[in-house]
């Protein structure tokens, strides 16, 4: 009997890289779909050249010794339709920041960039809880408010690439202002940002729903995110009466969204989508409330994400991989 054959596939792996408002997120993703390390840093606020230099430091070492295929680059804001600006990020410095030639100078690899809540959605979509279906809508609930479309299987950019921005829906007229310029929008009122300034307005009135939110910090003003979720879980009534305020805005959104898109599924991810229940009943009751012809039309699944934190990450990496050719 001969030898058996042995393999030469060449197993090539690509990065991914999520920029969020808060952190900077990255996987080595390999061609089964398994993260094989991951890194976590925070965001340098206000200074782009800082930021450039903890992506860049970030790549290399999570491709150390590996043969990488492809890095994506995942960013909060405003892509052009060649996938290589960030044209505004609100939450971030970037302006016009040519982020594709700069990496590709420096690292020597293809590079592919995309909004990160268009990264978050395709990587539910391809691996977590959007398996399965065609037509989903995402919504990611962090520092502000991401969007997603995936529409018969392909996810839609819109013909500057800058769709699916459903954050800054005009959502109340005259509203807060916000860092896109205007005022009123939806990320305004339903982000994890807006659920940490409503807790720390509530902690500073003479409210007695804010009783127990004034306990858990020095000041109103040193409230944390942290603190916060700690209330809603011991089911503080004030908490609990901000996540339904938030909650009831989303599901007016999304009942608006659902008339335009008429998705199979929409997938709720973020820091914020940890809370389950807690925030999808509210967010339904809601949806209901305001949906067209409520009652007559195919019901509409609502989930939360299963990726969570990895999504944006891994969904920067395998659309790398699809761009590039190597997947």
């Amino acid at each position: 009997m001969g030898k058996l054959a042995v393999s030469r596939t060449k197993i090539m792996f690509s990065v991914g890289i999520d920029i969020g408002g808060t952190k900077i997120a990255g996987v080595l993703l390999d061609t089964h779909n398994q993260v094989l390390a991951s890194d976590k840093v925070p965001t340098p606020a206000n200074d782009s050249e800082a930021l450039l230099q903890a992506v860049i430091e970030m790549v290399k070492k999570l491709s150390a010794g590996q043969d990488i295929a492809a890095l994506g680059v995942a960013a909060a804001g405003f892509i052009d339709a060649n996938q290589s600006e960030v044209i505004y990020s609100p939450n971030l410095s970037w302006r016009n920041e040519p982020l594709k030639a700069k990496l590709e100078a420096t690292l020597q690899l293809p590079v592919v960039i995309e909004n990160d809540a268009n990264a978050a959605g395709w990587a539910e979509y391809r691996f977590g809880a959007g398996r399965g279906t065609k037509n989903m809508v995402m919504l990611t609930l962090g520092t502000g408010v991401g969007g997603a479309i995936i529409a018969d299987g392909k996810l839609y950019r819109g013909g500057f690439g800058i769709g699916a921005e459903f954050g800054h829906l005009r959502f109340i007229p005259d509203g807060r202002p916000c860092g896109c310029g205007q005022r009123g929008c939806l990320e305004q009122y339903a982000s994890g940002t807006a659920l940490l300034n409503s807790a720390k307005e509530l902690a500073a009135s003479d409210s007695p729903e804010g009783s127990y939110l004034r306990k858990l910090a020095t000041t109103p003003a040193e409230l944390t995110g942290q603190q916060v979720y700690q209330a809603i879980q011991e089911s503080d009534p004030g908490a609990l009466g901000l996540v339904e305020e938030l909650a009831t805005h989303l599901g007016k959104a999304l009942a608006t969204v659902v008339a335009l898109l008429d998705p199979e599924l929409v997938v709720i991810g973020g820091g914020l989508s940890v809370l389950g229940e807690v925030l999808l009943a509210p967010i339904h009751r809601s949806y209901r409330e305001n949906l067209p012809a409520v009652g007559y039309r195919p019901e509409l699944r609502l989930v939360t994400a299963e990726l969570v934190n990895d999504a944006g990450s891994v969904g920067a990496a395998d659309l790398a991989r699809e761009f590039s050719g190597s997947r």
